[in-house]
């Protein structure tokens, strides 16, 4: 019985063996955009689009060029040159509803441009100046739930005021913006991420702009520009008016004890992209942000520095609870939570992103985020991390992941997570491109390219999910720190279905899917 047993067991393990080898990601082409070395690539992740309606679909990056890239060889097809970097994805979408589709970045230099995706001419009126600091943060929104696209856009910079700027599809900036505005009430200060959500969390017929800032505040406004209002718990006052803490009574109360060790644990939102979904399918919509948790009796520095955690708010800026899900209290942190490096120098900064998808396939969804203490998080509404998560990222030294994107790959219920990682910036490694199983398990693990124009390689930007010519398998394209744009085929994923296919969810950029559904035509949203 023992051998009969052992046989058995012998024949499953390779057959295992067997189904994971044909699944393993094959290289289909690397080194997109680059020339003779390749661009330094941040955190735009790329976009897989049919982008002139010739019916194949083309990949758009950028790191500080911007690329067109022919989806099946990589070969660059058109480019936007530039000295400036671009930090947020790509974003993509006919902007007012003319059949033709745009490319909208920004840059480190301050601006903003819209290009036509088809050649990368530049829009008329494009491009503007929006801050005297760098464009990290840019979304597209149908803010007059009209057809068109306006352009929303954060500042990475020092100040008070002016961090969210709004620009219509001509490129003209919209009445009322830019906010904060001197006299408005609330606090805000820099965008250090793609950290603008917009969606109808009110239910008013017209979508909202959320943005969390370099503060314990975020931002709720209208489309005109306008403050949203809090619930009256908070007594007269507006989003930007309530502080985030770890404690919901010091949201009430309105302040944290910064003068009492262990009682001034609030978060900093400066790199806090936030996502939007109805996380409990009763068909109201919630805000889910990862915070970085600092005790204020410290500072809010490096020193004071304690794990990211996510937060789940509602429409008038209370605490999610519902369904016997209670968020008045955020989870506990898990051992092992503490940053591992916040220094860009010795490693790039890991971006806690929030990622909303169903991974167990029970109607409800999870948040799941890189952070620095180099773990992938996926937490459940009931505020634990099941199964093997978090994910920590192997290897000797420092190793951080990127925000994953999520898909039932192999169309049998069982949802994956992908995502990138990288290395220390002295070291000589590259990253890997990861597939966990929904419970934190890793499928796949194959190394990125070697780097073309550094020492090491990895991927920092949310990697997109989409068709490429020549195979109706589902694609994965990366945009990589030192081997440009590169393209992994799925095997038998041919009828995969996408629930997170993007960094930010869509080529939108905005924190937002709502339908999930079978990927079939490239366009990932």
């Amino acid at each position: 019985m023992n051998t009969i047993r052992a046989a058995l067991l012998s024949s499953v393990l390779l057959a295992t063996a067997a189904r994971a080898d044909v699944r393993t990601p094959l290289l289909k082409w690397q080194y997109g955009g680059c020339t003779s070395s390749c661009q330094t690539g941040w955190y735009s992740s790329p976009a897989i689009v049919d982008v002139d309606g010739d019916g194949s679909a083309e990949v758009v990056a950028g790191s500080y060029d911007l690329v067109v890239l022919n989806g099946a060889s990589g070969a660059t097809l058109h480019r936007a040159a530039s000295s400036a970097r671009i930090w947020g994805g790509v974003a993509v979408a006919d902007l007012n509803h003319d059949a033709h589709l745009s490319v909208v970045i920004g840059r480190n230099n301050g601006t903003a441009t819209a290009f036509d995706a088809a050649t990368l001419a530049v829009r008329g009126g494009w491009p503007v100046s929006a801050f005297s600091g760098e464009v990290r943060a840019l979304a597209l929104g149908d803010l007059d739930a009209n057809g068109n696209f306006q352009i929303v856009v954060g500042g990475a910079k020092s100040g008070t005021t002016n961090q969210v700027n709004v620009y219509a599809p001509n490129g003209s900036q919209r009445p009322g913006w830019p906010r904060l505005q001197s006299g408005d009430p609330g606090y805000a200060a820099g965008i250090y991420n793609d950290d603008i959500a917009i969606a109808d969390l009110s239910h008013s017929g017209y979508p909202q702009i959320y943005v969390p800032t370099d503060v314990h505040y975020i931002l709720g406004l209208y489309r005109d520009g306008s403050a949203i209002p809090a619930n009256a718990i908070f007594g007269a006052k507006v989003w930007a008016q309530v502080g985030v803490h770890v404690n919901q009574s010091d949201d009430i109360r309105g302040y944290a004890d910064c003068s009492a060790t262990g009682h001034g644990l609030r978060p900093n939102f400066a790199a806090s992209a936030p996502a939007i979904d109805d996380v409990n399918g009763d068909g109201i919509l919630e805000l889910a942000v990862v915070g970085n948790v600092y005790d204020c009796t410290i500072g809010n520095n490096a020193l004071g520095d304690r794990y990211h955690l996510p937060w789940l708010l509602n429409a008038d800026r209370s605490r999610f609870n519902a369904s016997g899900y209670d968020w008045t209290m955020i989870p506990a942190p898990s051992a092992g939570s503490a940053p591992l490096s916040e220094d860009y120098t010795l490693i790039e900064n890991a971006q806690p992103e929030a990622v909303l998808a169903d991974l167990d396939g029970d109607g409800r969804k999870e948040i799941l985020y890189s952070s620095y203490d180099g773990k992938v998080h996926a937490y459940w509404l009931d505020k634990t991390e099941h199964g093997n998560w978090p994910f920590a990222v192997p290897g000797v030294g420092l190793h951080f992941a990127s925000p994953p994107v999520v898909a039932d790959l192999y169309h049998d219920g069982q949802v994956e997570a992908i995502f990138a990682t990288w290395p220390q910036v002295a070291s000589i490694e590259t990253g890997k491109l990861y597939i966990l199983d929904h419970l934190g398990n890793v499928l796949q693990a194959v190394d990125l390219p070697a780097p073309n124009g550094d020492t090491w390689n990895g991927g920092m930007a949310s990697p997109t999910f989409g068709i490429l010519p020549g195979s109706r398998n589902l694609a994965v394209v990366l945009m990589t720190h030192a081997s440009g744009a590169v393209a992994y085929e799925l095997p038998q994923t041919a009828y995969a279905r996408t629930l997170w296919p993007t960094g930010r969810g869509s080529y939108l950029r905005n924190g937002v899917v709502f339908n999930d559904r079978i990927f079939a035509d490239g366009f990932g949203g």
